[in-house]
């Protein structure tokens, strides 16, 4: 595979590990993040640092970004310093965020009308995946584009699939985490109940997890929880960004989703006992907490 010029705007839990596979691959790497020392190992891996999205963007063939909330990806995109202003025509732009559908078909519109090709990408496989560089990968946008583009998201993930123009990779990306809001509820319903029934619930996990209720979440994040530990491989807030715009496009889409619904709920009382900063395994807490 040839060598690329690649700017990664977002260097946290998730974009450290996707970087750095690109970088491990012998692709020059431009960075920029909020926070700079997040940025340091893939700095002092040799990766050039950059003061704003736009002077990254403007030295490369392709451009991925993973941030926080859709007002990130518009200030990334859109800003006077942002990669539509700077990156040079033919350049290809990946938003990995996941975001808001509408903003992906905005970005899409607005790179073609510079002469660049966008791609809305989002991930899902939280820490271990992106350490691991097994992600499933979602993408939306031209054939083309993706074509160009897939030999580096295989350095990244697994499970890479187009699913249709602008703004379906997000589409996707909010299925994904409708399925996995009801489903953390699931296990920690599971093991509360195991728990109030005077059962071992790591003993209770090792079984079930095994079975038809067995689930990623489940056998990842559940033993997390049952230790104490709650540091972020998928923060809360992100989460609870994440159903929310699924809950308006459901919305738009005259969908019910009581699940959904739920989960947003018990998510919201998480974040209120100060717990947003949390990996989402957090929600274990809640459970224990009113059992």
């Amino acid at each position: 595979m040839s060598t690329h010029s690649i700017a990664f705007i977002g260097t946290g839990v998730m974009g450290r590990s996707m970087a750095g596979h690109l970088q491990k691959a012998g692709h020059t790497l431009h960075v920029h993040n909020r926070t700079k020392a997040k940025a340091q190992t893939l700095l002092d891996a040799g990766a050039t640092w950059h003061d704003a999205p736009g002077s990254a963007a403007a030295q490369a063939d392709f451009v991925f970004t993973i941030v926080g909330f859709p007002r990130d990806v518009e200030e990334t995109y859109f800003g006077p310093r942002g990669v539509l202003a700077h990156a040079k025509p033919g350049t290809v732009v990946v938003d990995m965020t996941t975001s808001s559908p509408t903003l992906a078909r905005r970005i899409a519109e607005a790179a073609a009308a510079k002469g660049l090709l966008a791609l809305d990408a989002p991930v899902t496989g939280g820490d271990v995946g992106a350490r691991e560089a097994r992600l499933a990968i979602l993408v939306g946008g031209a054939e083309a584009a993706f074509a160009r583009t897939r030999p580096l998201f295989e350095l990244m993930g697994k499970n890479i699939a187009l699913h249709g123009g602008p703004g379906a990779g997000q589409l996707c990306k909010l299925a994904n985490q409708i399925a996995i809001a009801s489903n953390m509820m699931a296990w920690c319903e599971a093991l509360t109940f195991a728990k109030a029934a005077d059962l071992d619930p790591t003993r209770v996990l090792e079984s079930i997890g095994g079975g038809a209720a067995g689930s990623t979440a489940m056998n990842v994040l559940g033993p997390r929880a049952l230790r104490g530990d709650f540091a972020p491989g998928f923060y809360v807030k992100h989460f609870i960004k994440d159903m929310k715009l699924a809950l308006e496009t459901a919305a738009e889409l005259k969908l019910d989703l009581p699940g959904l619904v739920a989960a947003k709920k018990l998510y919201d009382e998480v974040a209120a006992r100060g717990w947003e900063d949390c990996g989402t395994q957090a929600l274990w807490r809640l459970y224990a907490e009113r059992a």
